[in-house]
């Protein structure tokens, strides 16, 4: 079961998570009816029922996310990157959140990029993706709770948020700004549509991967992003041991991935 979790989505169990694994996937096979987890791995691997698979994805993706997360980068984005595509653009800048989870990081990006004045400027798109239908449902709701805003500023939150019953809703001309997609990682066909943009986001999943999916993965960025192009990592992730058409250089005091 571990391995085709692995197989079929990128995400690695250690032996040491085992446990955790098994307890995620006993409350979907709870809902599914099923009792063997024998049972439950032959109507996984063999069965093209997407809703099975969609229920695996949403009990084992981890959504840890908030507001203004490592924000240095997108401060970068905004005050360097941009300036820097928007003298050459002959078609909108295209920027691709490539994990969204529930939004937070493209409205991040979005809410920084009005702030700076650029929506006004020049024509943007902001696509943001995950493979977790859940997150994606949240992402399209708009409805945030007081944890993803512990490190956003209040102006911001006064801004670009309403209060309403269960949280905070996002200001609906700011939503639209960003087109949602569900997009595995590691379904090359997916990747490569979105995938060819100067700009990508691909921050705390690669955590998440084994070595071979997250070269897999970076490879199809490589070979798909135009050049120049950005790509931008979590703090806790790198590719320097891979061999890649992408140099670790520091803009505006955040490292970014240069092809």
């Amino acid at each position: 079961m571990r391995d085709l979790i692995q197989e079929r989505t990128g995400i690695v169990f250690p032996d040491n998570n085992i446990d955790l694994m098994l307890d995620k996937i006993s409350e979907v096979m709870a809902d599914a009816g099923v009792d063997s987890i024998l049972d439950y791995y032959y109507r996984l691997k063999y069965d093209n029922d997407y809703s099975d698979w969609a229920s695996v994805v949403n009990a084992i993706v981890v959504r840890e996310t908030y507001f203004w997360r490592e924000f240095d980068q997108i401060r970068a984005l905004a005050d360097i990157i941009v300036p820097r595509l928007a003298s050459n653009l002959r078609e909108p800048l295209r920027i691709w959140s490539a994990a969204c989870a529930s939004g937070e990081e493209p409205l991040t990006i979005a809410m920084a990029l009005q702030d700076a004045g650029w929506f006004e400027r020049i024509p943007i798109e902001i696509h943001a993706s995950d493979h977790s239908g859940a997150a994606l449902d949240a992402a399209r709701t708009g409805i945030y709770r007081e944890r993803s805003f512990r490190s956003l500023p209040k102006p911001y939150r006064d801004r670009f948020f309403t209060p309403v019953q269960g949280g905070w809703r996002v200001d609906p001309k700011l939503q639209r700004r960003v087109q949602w997609h569900s997009v595995n990682l590691t379904d090359e066909c997916q990747v490569r549509e979105l995938a060819q943009v100067p700009i990508i986001f691909c921050r705390n999943v690669f955590i998440y991967f084994s070595e071979p999916t997250i070269l897999k993965i970076a490879r199809v960025f490589e070979r798909c992003m135009t050049r120049p192009g950005y790509l931008f990592l979590g703090a806790a992730e790198s590719l320097l041991k891979f061999d890649l058409d992408l140099k670790l250089e520091e803009i505006g005091g955040a490292f970014v991935y240069v092809k």
